[in-house]
């Protein structure tokens, strides 16, 4: 069963959306909050495994509280479920740590996809956001073309960082998994957003998803 928390200021949504998950067997609805200070009290209280963010609320919205969340709870998935597909949404809300940004019009049965995979830890877009992640005004889009290329331009233990980086783990979780340091995980983390022609960490779990993970030759590591 999979732990849900939604954050939504508008209640007749808030309680449609509920009605609407937990009409599937394998999703609950542990608890509700409707501002992004309430959410972070109803985390701490309930630990749930995923909760459903709106972006624009009062008292604190929830790219704020997006990252406090992330902070404080690591293991707990922000999937951001809001009306605005703005860039500047997008590029915030997975900066703060949410594991995917969709939009609310998601049909019932493709937002039950997006929960199960994002509480497998695989990150989540609506349709035509994938490339938001991407846009910044001083460095070039990776080519989807070049990118299995590029992939074979990293050595195996930089193929196996990126598969964990992939899953939303952190530099130590990643250092324990694999037995380095964590100076080790840097190092091989900034190799890796080089070769790539990659921005930052967000840009380098998107690739992974899209072009790794989504590859016959990726890597499947058992913890």
């Amino acid at each position: 069963m999979i732990r849900l928390l939604l954050v939504e200021d508008q209640i007749l949504l808030r309680d449609g959306l509920k009605r609407l998950l937990e009409s599937k067997t394998d999703l609950q609805v542990v608890g509700e909050a409707g501002d992004g200070k309430a959410a972070i009290a109803q985390v701490e209280a309930l630990i749930p495994d995923i909760v459903l963010m709106d972006v624009r609320m009062p008292i604190m919205d929830g790219v704020t509280a997006t990252q406090q969340i992330n902070q404080q709870f690591p293991a707990v998935k922000v999937l951001v479920l809001t009306t605005f597909a703005d860039d500047e949404y997008v590029g915030q809300a997975m900066q703060a740590g949410a594991i995917g940004y969709l939009l609310k019009d998601t049909p019932t049965e493709d937002l039950a996809i997006a929960i199960r995979s994002a509480h497998k830890g695989y990150t989540q877009f609506a349709p035509g956001l994938f490339k938001k992640v991407f846009s910044h005004p001083t460095a070039p889009e990776p080519s989807p073309k070049n990118s299995m290329t590029n992939l074979a331009e990293l050595t195996p233990r930089e193929r196996e960082v990126l598969s964990l980086v992939a899953t939303g783990a952190n530099n130590r979780e990643i250092a324990e998994v694999l037995n380095i340091s964590e100076k080790t995980v840097k190092n091989h983390i900034s190799n890796i957003l080089m070769r790539l022609n990659l921005r930052d960490r967000t840009q380098a779990a998107v690739y992974a998803h899209s072009f790794l993970l989504q590859s016959s030759n990726s890597i499947h590591l058992e913890g």
